[in-house]
Formats: C-alpha cells, structure tokens, sequence
C-alpha cells in the first residue's frame, strides 16, 4: 500500500511538473518576437539582366486561403495531419503510435509530424536528425501556434511547400502542372498535388506519372477514411489519363535548376551573408546567369542526346574575361537526376590536360616547332617500372613531328615525352598557378588526363589560358541584398596574373591546329570534321577516355566545357566524343555574334613553316603559322 502511495505521489509530482513546464513555455512562446510568415527563407535569384528566374521559397503571388481550391485543403489535411484543427502544434496520439510502431517493427513505419512540425521544419531547419534540432523544431512550432491561426498556418505550409520540379507554393505547382490557378483544381487534380510533399522528385507527374498516380491513390484512401469522399467518389477517380501541361510561361528549362543549385551551394560560402538570413529574412541574389546562353545549350544538348537511356551530360559556359558562369548544367533532365555533375563529380579529363603541359614546355624552353619523334615506345623506370602509352587507334607517326601537331592528333607519345624531358613536377606546377586545386600525382600518366577532377575545378584553369594568363576565379553571384534592397556581398573582381601573355598566346593558336587542315597528313587533326562550320577562330582541345568525353575550347568572350559519360563509369562508344564535339560547336556558334581573336602581342612572331615537321619549305602542302618569342625561332629544341 506504501508502495502504491509513492507511486501516486511521484506520478502526480511528474505531472504537476510537465503541466507547469508545458505552460511555462506556451507563455514564453506568446511573449517571443511573431515569426514572420510571408517572407520565411525566400530566396529570389536573378539573370545577369536582373530579371528573377527563381523563387527558392513562397510565390510572388502569396496566394490567400479562400483561393485555394476545397478539394486541395481537405486533400492535404487528410494525408498530411488529419487532426490539424483540434491539436495545438503536435499530435501526441500519432506521437504514440508512430513509437509504438517503432518498438514494434524497429523501424520507423509512420509519420507523426503535424503540418505546423513541417512548415517549420521546411522554413528554419535543416533535415538533420540532432536532439538539438528536434527541441528547436518543438519550440518554434509552440510559437507557430500560439502567434497564428490555423487558417494562417495552413496558408503559409501550402504557399511555401516543395512540390518538385522547382515549384515550391501551391500556384506555382498549379500553373506548371496543370496550367491553371489552384482554386481552379479538379478534385482529381487536387488529390495529385497533394501527394507529392512526400517525395517531390518522385511524385510529381511530369518526372513519374505512374508513381504520382500510385501516391494520389493513397491520398484518396484518407480521404474516404477522414469523410472528405465518399466511397463512389473514390471509385471514379482516374478513370481517364490526367492531362499534364508540364510548362513554365516564363521559363521551360528542364536544366536551369542545376545552375540555380550551383548558386545555392556558393551562397553557403560566401560569409558576409548570415546563414539566420538565408533562413529567415530572404534574400534577392544577382548573378552572372545568361537565359540566352543556358537557353541555346540546353536546345543543343537535347538536339544530340534527349533519347540517350545512360549517358549523361554537364557543361559550362563562361565569360573568361570575369569569370563569371553564365549558363550550367549538371545533367540532362533535372526532374530524374538533381545530381549535379558540374559542381560535384570528379571524372578523367584525359587529353584536355594536355594544353597545361605544352603551357609548361613553352615556359621551359621548347617551341611550337620543338620535334619529338612519335612512335611505339616504352618508357622504363627505376625499380623495373615501365610504361607504354597507346595513341588512338595506335597510329603513329613514326618520324618527328612538332608540338603544334601533337596538340592536332593529341598524340599521347609525344605528350609523355614532353612531360618527361620536362619532369613531373613542371605539369603539377603549371595546372595549380592556372588554378586547378585539385592535388595532381606527379606520375607519367598525369600528361593524359588519367587524374579525376572536378569541371568547375578544371574550368578555372581554362578560364586562365582563354584569358591571356589572367586567373579570374569563377562565381556565380555578383551580388546578395536583403529583401529590403541593402547590399550584403558585392564581387569584386581581382585580376590575378600568373601566366605570361606571349606563351598563352602561342598556346592559343597551337589548340585552333586541332581543326586546321594544314596538319593533314598520316592521319588528321582531331576536330578537323568541325572545320567546315567554323566562323572563326576557336582554341579547342577535345579528351577522350574509355569512360569520358571531353569538348574544351574558347574564343576571347566564351569558354565552354563540355562533358559526356555514364554515371557509373562505364565505357563510352565513339558516339560520345562526337555528341560532345558537335554541342561545343553548335553552342558557340549559336550564342557567339561578334568576337575577334587574341591579338597578337608585340614580342611575337609569326613565321611560315611546314605543320609536320616544323621545316621552311614554302613549297610545302602543310604550311602554316608558328608563333615564337621573338629569339626563340633561332633555336628549336629536337629530341636526341
């Protein structure tokens, strides 16, 4: 009996406890500063034009309550929170449940989170699972609660919530999806859109119908349980295909979204911006986006690979006398892949190196016409290591050949002879001044690109080379402002010297031979099937691995990276290299009006030589321009 009085008496102090706790921060709550609805975590970007091309969260148009669709609102209660308007803030019987499913099934089978848990968490938090985060969500929701109506609540969660395929607010999902207001939502229509919160990129019909369809069913099952629809409603339902609009009137990329990620991860870095802000006040950010650049490479991009099952793209378009990043893809459709390829994966950049290793033999005494003998060779190390590295299709030249004509055919024997007769060190070097970060080995097979890097990474060192030495570092963001216009961040561009002017332009007119007939000859240049539909001239080097393709080139306004390849490394056919080549060529073309070349600097000299072998033979059917350091034309380094 004693026992049972303790019992009692320690049960009842617990909940005297509780209840007075509970209390104590429900007033707390009340007397905290109201959070702020209508402008919690909006994110506006802008064209380099200043015209907005995404809204990371809530609508321009906040849309009221009363014009939102019936069918939509019991929808969403019903799936989402069936008890919203009789709990305050949290659903203690879900609560038990979802814990007992948990002991039950040791997994967590059920959802107990409330609709005021979710606005929260979308709008404040991040996703961790902390108890941290989970106590802050707790009290944040109590303020909720207490500072708003449930009308208001439900309002701001259906005015800001994810709804895939870059849509976040109900009457951007309505007039994407189905090209109409949201209080202008079929029933059926209504139950789709409220499906899709669960697993945006899944569940939405344009990337998935059939799962949009599957989630909209479940959705439909609550809402005969919960008394919304009847049984002979339910039954009805989807009798006939829904019709999908898929569009924006503004905007129908189906890439963009890669380009407004890569903004949102710089974002992160740049501190001068709170990261309390970017949760709670918005922000409007300007950037160096050109609709017209990501417009003519997506239309490119899809002309060459939209009925491509496996491969997949990432490409950049660059101003290279900024730095700044006008158009970006990471994949080919952002609906079915949000993986960024541009910013995130790391892949072989075979011959596309090799520009930084003839930088590097320029800087240490070879010329244009330097000669290295192409052939079968075996290079032997200490320790008996060797290695024997193949030209493509193994053709070789069997004879000298100058560096201008290795850079032509991207002859793998002749870049490895350099990287040697240099020493390792000399590439590693070159790649990090040009502003590669990337940690390189110094081993033989560096000079083919075997190394994997990063394409923003890799851009940086070619934003270099297009800009006459000049290591402009690449941004997206010119400018973040608060929503009330104060000016947060501003990017001040810093001119950064670290090639010499005359070797880059050497450099520059040695990568147009990749498409110069004058270097036909035991075999061609390797873009030279370009030739016919270049306006001008292009510095282009192409790289091509068993898994990767490469199309690297530029002018002095426009740099442009193209990538092609499988996700999972696997071997590419010769397809690839080609798609690549012919987007890099179509884009420029398409987006580039007037655009002269490099001019020529005054301690340069042009002299007429044969393409091959580097001779004086005016009678030759290989002539061309090399370019020398005025001097060093009176010496040509040639291989013992």
């Amino acid at each position: 009996m004693k026992k049972l009085k303790l019992f009692l008496k320690i049960s009842f102090f617990c909940f005297l406890s509780f209840l007075v706790l509970y209390i104590g921060i429900y007033i707390y709550a009340f007397f905290s500063p109201k959070l702020e609805l209508t402008n919690i975590g909006k994110i506006f970007i802008y064209d380099q034009n200043e015209n907005m091309i995404y809204q990371g969260s809530g609508s321009n148009d906040w849309i009221s309550l009363n014009d939102i669709s019936p069918y939509l609102k019991n929808a969403v209660i019903s799936v989402e929170d069936k008890n919203f308007y009789s709990h305050h803030g949290f659903d203690y019987l879900r609560i038990i449940k979802a814990f007992c499913s948990l002991i039950k099934n040791h997994a967590i089978t059920e959802g107990a989170s409330t609709i005021s848990q979710q606005y929260i968490k979308n709008m404040y938090l991040t996703f961790d699972q902390t108890w941290t985060r989970k106590i802050e969500e707790a009290f944040l929701t109590i303020e909720l609660e207490v500072h708003y109506s449930k009308d208001s609540i439900l309002e701001g969660y259906l005015n800001t919530i994810n709804y895939g395929e870059g849509n976040y607010g109900i009457e951007d999902a309505s007039q994407y999806y189905f090209n109409k207001s949201s209080k202008d939502l079929t029933l059926e229509e209504a139950i789709m859109l409220a499906g899709i919160p669960k697993n945006p990129s899944n569940f939405n019909p344009v990337s998935n119908y059939d799962e949009c369809l599957k989630r909209a069913k479940i959705v439909a099952k609550t809402m005969v349980k919960n008394n919304y629809i009847t049984i002979d409603e339910y039954n009805k339902l989807y009798q006939e295909p829904i019709p999908i609009y898929g569009k924006r009137k503004q905007n129908n990329s189906q890439m963009i979204m890669y380009y407004q990620d890569a903004v949102l991860d710089e974002l992160e870095k740049i501190k001068e911006v709170p990261k309390s802000l970017m949760e709670s006040g918005g922000l409007k950010i300007y950037t160096t986006f050109d609709m017209n650049a990501e417009q003519i490479m997506e239309q490119n991009i899809l002309n060459k690979m939209a009925n491509q099952d496996e491969l997949q793209v990432a490409s950049l378009m660059i101003n290279p006398k900024t730095g700044g990043i006008l158009a970006l893809t990471g994949g080919l459709n952002y609906a079915k892949s949000q993986y960024n390829r541009a910013t995130k994966a790391k892949r072989q950049v075979g011959s596309t190196m090799k520009p930084f290793l003839y930088y590097a033999a320029l800087e240490n005494g070879l010329v244009s016409s330097s000669l290295f003998k192409s052939e079968k060779t075996t290079f032997n190390f200490a320790q008996n290591q060797t290695y024997s590295p193949n030209n493509y299709n193994q053709i070789y030249a069997n004879k000298d050949i100058t560096m201008a004509a290795a850079i032509a055919y991207s002859d793998n024997v002749y870049a490895v002879k350099t990287h040697l007769f240099l020493g390792m060190d000399a590439l590693v070097n070159t790649a990090k001044r040009a502003g590669i970060n990337e940690e390189l080995p110094q081993n033989p097979s560096l000079a083919l690109g075997t190394t994997e890097l990063n394409m923003l990474d890799f851009a940086n060192g070619y934003q270099t080379l297009a800009n006459n030495g000049d290591n402009m570092e690449l941004f997206l963001i010119s400018r973040v402002e608060d929503l009330a216009g104060n000016i947060l961040y501003k990017r001040q561009l810093k001119h950064n010297y670290v090639l010499n002017s005359n070797n880059v332009y050497i450099l520059n007119e040695m990568l147009t031979s990749t498409s110069n007939s004058a270097f036909n000859d035991y075999t061609t240049p390797t873009a030279l099937s370009l030739a016919s539909r270049m306006s001008r001239k292009y510095a282009l080097k192409t790289g091509t691995t068993n898994t990767d393709a490469w199309s690297v080139g530029y002018t002095p306004n426009l740099l442009m990276l193209v990538w092609i390849g499988n996700d999972e490394a696997k071997d590419i056919n010769a397809n690839a290299s080609q798609y690549g080549k012919e987007i890099w060529l179509n884009t420029m073309e398409d987006y580039l009006k007037n655009d002269d070349w490099y001019t020529e600097p005054p301690n340069v000299i042009g002299i007429v030589k044969d393409a091959i072998n580097g001779q004086n033979d005016l009678q030759s059917k290989n002539n061309t321009i090399f370019y020398y350091v005025k001097g060093s034309e009176l010496s040509i380094p040639k291989e013992n």
